[in-house]
């Protein structure tokens, strides 16, 4: 049996049927409808049918309906399929998001299948002639059909969206699909409450140009024919299976070498690479994308969700329910689609660094302009491992945070094809634009010249105006960008890092100017203005004293004419405790190229390079250098050797000393204390120096020999940073972007003093560049534990939700706690670090808490989801202490301090350090529905691991038995809710499974009475109840305060 229904899916007229036979079965017809319309759009599955089976057919029945109305009426009709509306105001908002809230018809064809199951196909935007064609319905009578009921041939204005690829695109781009997407747009992300906060609000993005979208998932058999030789292949069963087990970067390589194979240029470019252990590429530096190319890349997450928009079939997907917990062939889920595996079999890599999504629309998205701190990227579509009822399109992450280097067996790519015009970029802070900075250098590179990790880069974005900062000991290096209405110029990094001062005018320039200080940090809480009448070009200054002054001058005036000049001063004013000083004249002149240590020398350029000298005698002399002729940019080194660096415009003086001709700007020239020229380093041709400065080094190791630069081209575009070593006049690109001005770099190596046998390349590196959420995390906890070894007398290891669950600064003055949980966490890492680490360091170790989350016990430990089962020995440090047998004997002088200076993250630092290993949330209340991310009947199939983690368990009970340690094993609060599912969890087991191995563990007291077992879920009948959750199975702030307090009563009656 083959219906036809033609639905106005915003009318606003009560439930009707009008038609010339009144159907004695409209009831039935009714309730199908409903059914159809809304097991289809709320598991999101708007898209072109594949062709249909021929069917008898029988009868058309027209119905319009107001869905609203319908909705409400059948909720209960509703529930009964599993639909549940979460809330019904935005119902069809939600549903049907990619009809932009206007009234548009939607064909409904409703067959029987074979089996007697019921079969949808749905169409948005097409012909009459294109439903006649999918549904095999002959044309001429369903144009009839049509004038019976009014219906117009053009629904839309938008052109047809093929259900399968026309003949001539198949020749175009083979196995690639084109969608004609310019003028249409799509929605991002979710206004359901109940969704991530990553995930909501929803974001409209709109498309002014066509793309092309692979079919399938790239097969193993695609991957291995490209890359064999190039670079890392994962083993596969098949060929024809989906490749997985790839990072971002390993996706980024591939693409870029199909776009070689094919003759088109590259999307992606990037200087260099770094590989894992087992060849994954983890990390590409310079990596930029290219939006104008033609090259083979990866879809934007918007061109994801257009393409799902009209592909998206969680009816035919292999997840859960049907996988056997591993991918499928391509395809093999609807044999017939256009574009198929959209939702289920694997996750996918998508283009886009992660961005907040905001509220607002923009035209030809292209994600974030970089990770932000955390480096995040996003994945879409769901996987195998997944229920299909859990899949969303607008879905945008993994159960942990994605980055670059992130590979798992669930997750592959697709590619696309076609230039993005004008693409724009959005920050976290909601600020778009079509302009981007890529960070060209890493922490690890700089280290290389700088001795230190710690190095912070700041100057001006002449587009906006505003300061911009890179803190390359963020791990993870990102511009951020402090949006203000201030002008910034001439930006100085204190010599702490922890503050800039700039000024409001520019050298050269005669117009008033101010000088400001505000905290370099991502918070920008802090700023304060100096009240004076005029003040420019800060620098900052350590005094013998061992007091921090800014030196000012008065005026960033040219300085061409000499008593003009001298009119001017030079000032210096103490910067303490947030605050200004009392400003302190220093000598007449404006001398703003910098003032020596003992405040007896001082130079200035612009446009003549002045110097004002000062004998032992107190007598000083002013004098212009360099021949009198023009020259700019004056920095004077404050390592004691007074040297100057300073630009000109190709003087005879320079082209003199050089000898050869050259350009203006085009040669760093580097004068002695005296004025005489003593160095010069050319800069390739087409391009040149400007706002060149000294590179501090606050450590005061040796002689400065860096220079931090920006570079022009020859259309005076302001489009890199460089460091340059006078040294061996190398050069590194630090950054790109369109026009960044006036760079300072700051740079100190914390713990320099520090006198140590460690090998400082090994001991303590527990992370690198590159590193995903997991060894960031591991390396913050190893830092606790090494600093705080003599004094924790409680040590807490699990999973995410101890993480999120247990605040250690709420615990009573008798325990020291240190929250070592990690994620992702087995058993097996916990007894890891319980047996070589904290058993024995944590020397007053009275307590040891643990998270038991049985409905994770299905991960095999021999999974990359088990850190220390393979991921670990990417790192250094952990084999360092291996190989010292975890440091048992006696641990290093300086170790702890050694970790502390190692490479890391300021973004986890701030989390770890100050909670002592606790991350907070804010609190929602429980979802009414929350989703089974798992097949619940895993005992079946993976009983095995689960008796394996609680083995472990059983040994760390026992290892703390032998010594007199207490062990508290705590089932954390998951959703009540659950109990309306058939799963004890987020993750299951099935309930009536749980209560049995729950008695299992709880039992173990009875042999080992230091194993004290607390129960806080209940079978979901717990009282964490009101907002108390993070999401589904974490508690956020409230939820922890109330368990830390159930913990430490706990504590207090042990003995």
């Amino acid at each position: 049996m083959l219906d036809l229904f033609p639905v106005n899916l915003f009318a606003r007229r009560s439930v009707v049927a009008q038609h010339a036979e009144r159907f004695h079965r409209f009831r039935m017809v009714v309730y199908e409808l409903v059914h159809a319309v809304l097991v289809a759009f709320a598991r999101k599955t708007q898209h072109l049918i594949k062709p249909l089976a021929a069917q008898e057919f029988r009868k058309i029945v027209p119905v319009r309906l107001n869905l609203r109305v319908v909705a409400k009426k059948y909720r209960k009709f509703a529930e009964y399929f599993g639909i549940f509306l979460h809330e019904r105001g935005k119902f069809l908002d939600e549903r049907f998001d990619g009809f932009g809230g206007h009234a548009e018809k939607i064909y409904i064809c409703r067959y029987e299948g074979g089996m007697g199951k019921r079969k949808l196909a749905m169409f948005y935007k097409c012909s009459i002639k294109d439903v006649a064609r999918a549904c095999r319905i002959p044309l001429l009578v369903l144009l009839a059909f049509a004038a019976v009921i009014g219906c117009s041939d053009e629904v839309s204005s938008r052109p047809p969206q093929p259900f399968e690829p026309p003949e001539d695109s198949l020749s175009e781009n083979p196995g690639f699909v084109k969608f004609n997407a310019a003028g249409d747009s799509v929605y991002l992300g979710s206004d359901l409450a109940t969704v991530p906060a990553g995930e909501r609000p929803r974001m409209l993005v709109k498309l002014n140009y066509d793309f092309w979208l692979s079919k399938h998932e790239v097969t193993c058999g695609e991957y291995k024919s490209v890359m064999e030789g190039r670079g890392f292949v994962p083993a596969c069963e098949s060929d024809s299976l989906p490749v997985t087990d790839v990072t971002f970067y390993d996706a980024v390589l591939f693409a870029n070498a199909r776009s070689i194979s094919q003759g088109l240029d590259t999307a992606y470019r990037y200087s260099s690479m770094v590989k894992d252990n087992l060849g994954h590429c983890t990390y590409l530096e310079g990596y930029a994308f290219d939006p104008q190319s033609n090259g083979i890349r990866l879809p934007t997450e918007a061109e994801w969700m257009y393409v799902a928009r009209w592909h998206w079939d969680v009816q035919h997907v292999w997840s859960a329910e049907n996988s056997d917990d591993k991918p499928h062939g391509v395809c093999s889920a609807a044999l017939q689609a256009a574009v198929c595996d959209m939702a289920g079999n694997v996750m996918e890599w998508v283009n886009d660094w992660y961005a907040n999504l905001r509220d607002t629309s923009l035209v030809n998205f292209a994600g974030a302009p970089d990770g932000g701190h955390q480096g995040k990227r996003i994945v879409k579509g769901g996987s195998f491992r997944m229920p299909a009822n859990g899949m969303q399109r607008y879905s945008r992450g993994d159960v942990y945070t994605v980055t670059s280097s992130t590979h798992a067996e669930y997750v592959g790519f697709r590619l696309a094809i076609g230039a993005i015009p004008d693409a724009v970029w959005m920050n976290d802070k909601g600020n778009a634009g079509n302009s981007r900075f890529v960070v060209m250098s890493t922490a690890a590179k700089l280290r290389g010249k700088t001795g230190s990790y710690n190095v912070k880069l700041a100057f001006r974005n002449d587009l906006t105006g505003n300061l911009a900062y890179i803190d390359y000991s963020s791990g993870v290096p990102n511009v951020e960008e402090i949006v203000d209405t201030l002008e910034v110029y001439h930006p100085d990094i204190s010599p702490d890092g922890k503050y800039v001062a700039f000024c409001t005018g520019i050298e050269g320039v005669d117009a008033k100017s101010h000088i400001y200080v505000r905290s370099l940090d991502a918070i920008w809480s802090y700023i304060v203005k100096l009240d004076v009448d005029g003040a420019a070009i800060p620098r900052w200054r350590v005094l013998d004293s061992g007091d921090t002054v800014i030196v000012f001058v008065t005026s960033a005036a040219n300085n061409k004419d000499d008593a003009t000049f001298l009119s001017q001063s030079t000032w210096q004013v103490q910067f303490a405790n947030n605050g200004f000083g009392v400003p302190q004249k220093l000598f007449d002149g404006a001398y703003h190229g910098g003032v020596s240590r003992d405040g007896k020398f001082a130079v200035t350029g612009s446009t003549r390079l002045r110097a004002h000298i000062t004998d032992s005698t107190g007598a000083f002399v002013d004098t212009v250098w360099y021949g009198g002729e023009q020259a700019c940019n004056a920095s004077l080194a404050r390592d004691g050797s007074n040297r100057t660096l300073f630009l000109d415009f190709g003087g005879q003086t320079g082209r003199t000393f050089v000898g050869q001709d050259y350009g203006t700007h085009e040669r760093l020239l580097i004068a002695d204390s005296t004025g005489n020229l003593i160095e010069s380093i050319g800069m390739s041709p087409g391009y040149a120096f400007d706002h060149t400065e000294w590179v501090h080094d606050a450590t005061m190791r040796s002689d400065e020999k860096l220079v931090v630069t920006s570079i022009t081209n020859a259309e005076g575009r302001h489009g890199w940073v460089l460091l340059v070593d006078v040294s061996d006049s190398s050069m590194i690109v630090l950054l790109e972007g369109e026009e960044i001005w006036h760079p300072a770099l700051w740079t100190q190596e914390a713990g320099s003093a520090l006198q140590t046998d460690l090998d400082l390349d090994s001991a303590g590196v527990y992370c690198a560049l590159g590193a995903g959420e997991a060894p960031y995390m591991m390396r913050y906890k190893l830092e606790l534990l090494w600093t705080y070894k003599d004094s924790a007398n409680v040590a807490i290891v699990g999973s995410s939700r101890p993480l999120e669950g247990l605040v250690p600064a709420l615990f009573s003055d008798d325990y020291f706690v240190i929250n070592m949980a990690n994620v992702p966490n087995m058993v097996y890492g916990s007894k890891y670090l319980f047996e070589n680490y904290i058993l024995p360091h944590v020397k007053n170790l009275k307590y040891l808490v643990v998270s038991l989350d049985i409905d994770l016990w299905f991960h095999s430990e021999r999974s990359d989801y088990n850190f220390f089962y393979n991921e670990y020995k990417k790192y250094p440090g952990y084999v360092y202490d291996a190989n010292h047998n975890f440091w048992q004997d006696s641990v290093p002088t300086g170790l702890a301090e050694v970790v502390q200076s190692s490479f890391g993250s300021d973004f986890y630092a701030g989390y770890f350090r100050d909670e002592m290993g606790y991350v907070r949330f804010n609190a929602k209340p429980w979802e009414d529905l929350p989703v089974v991310e798992y097949d619940s009947t895993w005992m079946d199939f993976a009983s095995d691991n689960y008796y394996e983690a609680l083995g472990h368990l059983v040994e760390i009970i026992e290892l703390a038995e032998s010594k007199g340690i207490y062990v508290i094993g705590i089932v954390f609060p998951q959703n009540p809710n659950f109990q309306k599912t058939g799963s004890f969890g987020r993750y299951g087991p099935r309930r009536s499974e749980a209560p049995a191995l729950l008695q299992g563990i709880a039992d173990l007291s009875k042999e080992h009475p230091n194993f004290i077992f607390m129960d806080e879920n209940k079978m979901g009948n717990h009282d964490f109840l009101g907002e108390m959750s993070n999401d589904k199975d974490h508690l956020a702030y409230p939820g922890a305060v109330k368990m830390t307090a159930k913990v430490d009563s706990v504590l207090r009656t042990l003995k």
